[in-house]
């Protein structure tokens, strides 16, 4: 019998049932629902809305119910539809009629909606705190390699020539500001939806204040309606994690591009690759690949998710139980290519010596050679044509700008002096872009050490609200005083 069958003549159709069952991917959150339900049923019974000895009936008869799932004893029947019907019917079965009470004054609406909120700031403070070991792998990479000089590219071209350690703290950057998205996105997880009812309120005097406290939830939402529809705070997840994958997905890209044999600027470990089963002298970047492959689908369920939200009249529908699959999986996939990039990065090994041949090899320090004129007092736009012709002749004779006599530059403009060699050196030209930003080795020493006290910062955040997220300690707020 249905806990909601009274009302009905016939029993669902099976496949109706199995069709609109949720427990199949919803039971990931039966340590949140039991939280939920303990923070609730003590509410119950500081308002005196259900007497103290059946609140501590519950209290008792839900723990044994945790104990069960956490020992593998229990099991999740479709027939019971979800994760709040199955722990319902649950203690039931533990303490008879009287367990029936723990639902008075709520409804699966806003259960549901607890349910998420609380498994997402948890899994929130998990993808903050991975980001947090990419960051410091990074950067610590990027500080091993303050005199390691690549090429810069546009457009795949060799552009000018950069510090590698310049280059990986590009990627600090982007994770920065992931970070810092999912922080602000905390805000909008943090806060209570439960005793909003089926959409419109309760008639029971509950507190929700109290709840609120004992969850440790920052804010209530004030609109009934609204807290049973709203599912903003997962999109905008999603759309946090979209912009993760987007940032991980570029970096596993340079990853492909310079393990190949053409660039072989850095080796991955062997633990992070793979082999061919035809070909044996591969040695394949198939986690790199593989992260670069999974935005696809994280992209999916944020899109997915809007779909389902684009054209639903308030307050609660049933297409919304849409909304946790692709919650689920954005977040196995984020936790999984973070998890996996960090000591991939840790392990990497650069080729020094292969990235010093590119950027001699190269036109990357016309730009300099262009600067060098303006200093001479010649137009900028003079110039890049001068530099543009000096190139053009380098091409034709095979050689590059520092291989040219001091006559053949000479030969394109007379301002150019023997200076000219030092003015085009590699190093010159990297620890020349001296500015806030650039790729200078004291200013990249500068980025590194203000992003490890944005690392610091982040850290005092996670320290302050971890403890809003440890489920394990919730379990006894049940316990009414």
């Amino acid at each position: 019998m249905k806990l909601w069958g009274g009302r009905f003549t016939k029993p669902t159709n099976q496949l109706v049932e199995e069709y609109t069952a949720s427990i199949s991917f919803d039971q990931k959150m039966w340590r949140q629902d039991i939280v939920g339900s303990l923070a609730h049923v003590a509410m119950l019974g500081k308002c005196g809305i259900v007497p103290m000895e059946e609140v501590r009936q519950i209290i008792a008869g839900l723990k044994k119910v945790k104990d069960k799932i956490e020992r593998g004893q229990a099991e999740f029947l479709v027939a019971h539809e979800d994760v709040h019907m199955n722990i319902e019917k649950m203690l039931i079965e533990e303490i008879g009629p009287v367990g029936g009470k723990l639902h008075t004054g709520r409804s699966r609406n806003d259960q549901v909606a607890l349910d998420m909120h609380l498994y997402l700031r948890e899994k929130l403070m998990e993808i903050i705190q991975l980001a947090m070991y990419l960051q410091e792998a990074l950067i610590e990479q990027a500080n091993q390699h303050l005199d390691t000089v690549m090429p810069g590219y546009t457009h795949l071209q060799r552009a000018q020539p950069v510090l590698f350690g310049y280059h990986l703290m590009a990627y600090v950057s982007m994770l920065q500001r992931d970070i810092e998205r999912m922080t602000e996105t905390w805000k909008r997880v943090n806060v209570l939806p439960l005793g909003a009812g089926a959409l419109a309120g309760t008639t029971f005097p509950i507190d929700r204040t109290f709840v609120a406290e004992m969850l440790q939830f920052d804010g209530i939402y004030q609109n009934s309606m609204d807290a049973v529809s709203d599912r903003d705070f997962i999109v905008e997840f999603l759309a946090d994690s979209s912009l993760i994958m987007t940032h991980l997905s570029r970096l596993c890209e340079e990853m492909v591009i310079w393990s190949s044999q053409e660039f072989s600027f850095v080796e991955l470990d062997d633990a992070f690759c793979t082999g061919s089963s035809i070909m044996p002298q591969k040695k394949n970047p198939d986690v790199a690949e593989l992260v670069r492959g999974k935005t696809g689908r994280v992209y999916g369920n944020l899109f997915g998710l809007l779909t389902v939200l684009k054209g639903l009249p308030l307050a609660y529908n049933k297409d919304m139980q849409e909304d946790k699959e692709g919650m689920f999986d954005t977040v196995a996939t984020i936790h999984g290519a973070l998890a996996l990039l960090t000591p991939m990065i840790q392990t990497m090994q650069v080729r020094k010596d292969r990235m010093r041949q590119a950027v001699t090899n190269d036109f990357s320090n016309a730009t300099d050679l262009a600067d060098y004129l303006v200093r001479k007092d010649m137009p900028f736009r003079q110039a890049h044509e001068v530099v543009g012709r000096a190139v053009l002749y380098c091409i034709e004779q095979q050689k590059y700008l520092l291989d040219m006599s001091l006559e053949e530059f000479q030969g394109f403009s007379g301002v150019i002096g023997a200076d000219v060699y030092d003015a085009l050196a590699v190093e010159t030209v990297v620890n020349a872009r001296n500015v806030m930003g650039g790729t200078a080795r004291n200013q990249v020493e500068k980025q590194i050490a203000w992003y490890r006290e944005k690392l610091v910062d982040t850290h005092a955040w996670v320290d302050k609200n971890s403890q809003k997220v440890m489920i394990e300690s919730l379990i006894d707020v049940g316990s009414p005083a």
